[in-house]
């Protein structure tokens, strides 16, 4: 039976060819294209329907006569909108989601690093910015964090913008009996404009971002990948050493289960020159796929069981940490990884002066604390940096360029 409804608000469900929607201030919705996004404020609207709007073959939306066209049989009219919205057309961030690093090409990096040094500008000389205003963020994690959570917290009220936070989803999930991740997703983007998760499970991320009518940013998922903290490492590595092509680039430590590393190693292959060289103990040597990717990218790399040697040679030595929660019940594995490979004075004594060495943090006792002191020390550094580049893609994500 047909029906006819009128709504002062609406939120449409479109599949990947269509354009997602999200709620800005005053009723004001916004469209986000392929390549383009408008703002237009939607005071009313009517559907008349003979099918489920909710369906699987939904069209993208048409202005050409002041209608929304979204699926056969179905039409909706802004009532109180009398002109076609205008669109800005190449001004519009090309991604509505970040789930990984391979999704950025050197020309984007390089756009979103310009950014990044306004973001570092409004930070550094003034008390942030009103640009997100109105715009609220929820950080939905199922993994316990720190440094992550309140970067990216700090980047959205920085710039203006509300934060609603969930501490521990996994038992928020857990108290509504097994609730699934898209049942989760669903509810919360009814609250907020953009979603920051960081989730235990490999891919979990992507699910999220295939739910949501909202943009969602992956903080890492489990094993597999943490493009943001990629992001601010490249971003790093160029503001120290001042170039990112022709860098040689040491990875050490648990590069099997290290999603900073694996994410890193993607990145480090849009540029030219590049030689990777990767140190850790037998047991968490980096995967056949990330070496596999690096080959196909004529990206050279190399293992070493000798610290030493590769800081001699390296612009970068990035180390992480052996991480107890990847190896489940195997205690036995744990302890074989950890404590093999410790950057201390020694390694220092033997790196080239404007090497730097990097940490995605926490560390334990694979850096010790008297490195600190040393300006090649670039670990704190690295993470304020994080600040300014979650900052550019949170404005990229909700405003564009």
């Amino acid at each position: 039976m047909a029906s006819s409804t009128t709504f002062s608000t609406w939120t449409f469900n479109l599949n990947i060819l269509a354009p997602k929607l999200s709620k800005n201030n005053g009723g004001e919705f916004i469209c986000r294209y392929p390549n383009g996004c408008f703002k237009q404020t939607l005071h009313s609207m009517t559907t008349s329907s003979s099918a489920d709007i909710f369906g699987s073959n939904e069209k993208p939306v048409d202005w050409s006569r002041g209608n929304l066209s979204v699926k056969n049989g179905v039409q909706c009219r802004a009532l109180e909108v009398g002109t076609k919205p205008s669109f800005s057309v190449g001004n519009k961030f090309q991604f509505d989601d970040v789930i990984e690093a391979q999704q950025f090409d050197r020309d984007t990096l390089s756009a979103i690093f310009d950014v990044a040094l306004e973001m570092e500008k409004i930070e550094k000389n003034s008390r942030g910015s009103q640009i997100l205003k109105g715009y609220l963020m929820a950080t939905l994690f199922y993994e316990p964090s720190t440094r992550t959570r309140l970067s990216f917290e700090s980047a959205m009220k920085r710039l203006g913008g509300e934060v609603l936070t969930t501490e521990n989803a996994r038992e928020f999930s857990s108290a509504a009996k097994g609730e699934t991740l898209e049942d989760t997703i669903r509810t919360v983007e009814g609250y907020c404009d953009i979603i920051v998760m960081r989730h235990f499970e490999n891919g979990a991320a992507r699910r999220a971002a295939m739910t949501a009518n909202i943009p969602v940013i992956n903080a890492g998922d489990g094993p597999g990948q943490h493009p943001t903290q990629a992001l601010l490492d490249v971003y790093t590595i160029q503001r120290e050493i001042g170039k990112l092509d022709g860098i040689k680039v040491g990875l050490v430590g648990d590069l099997a289960n290290g999603r900073t590393v694996r994410s890193l190693a993607y990145l480090l292959a849009k540029y030219e020159n590049v030689k990777i060289y990767f140190v850790s103990p037998e047991v968490v040597k980096m995967k056949v796929d990330i070496k596999d990717y690096l080959t196909s990218r004529g990206i050279e790399w190399e293992e070493s069981s000798d610290l030493m040697e590769v800081a001699s040679k390296c612009d970068v030595v990035y180390q992480t940490r052996i991480q107890r929660e990847r190896f489940g019940e195997r205690i036995d594995l744990y302890e074989e990884a950890r404590g093999k490979y410790i950057v201390n004075q020694d390694v220092l004594n033997v790196m080239q002066k404007h090497a730097i060495v990097m940490h995605p943090l926490p560390r334990l006792d694979e850096i010790t604390v008297d490195v600190d002191v040393d300006p090649r020390a670039a670990y704190f550094r690295q993470a304020k940096n994080g600040l300014y580049i979650r900052m550019a893609l949170l404005k990229l994500l909700l405003l564009g360029w």
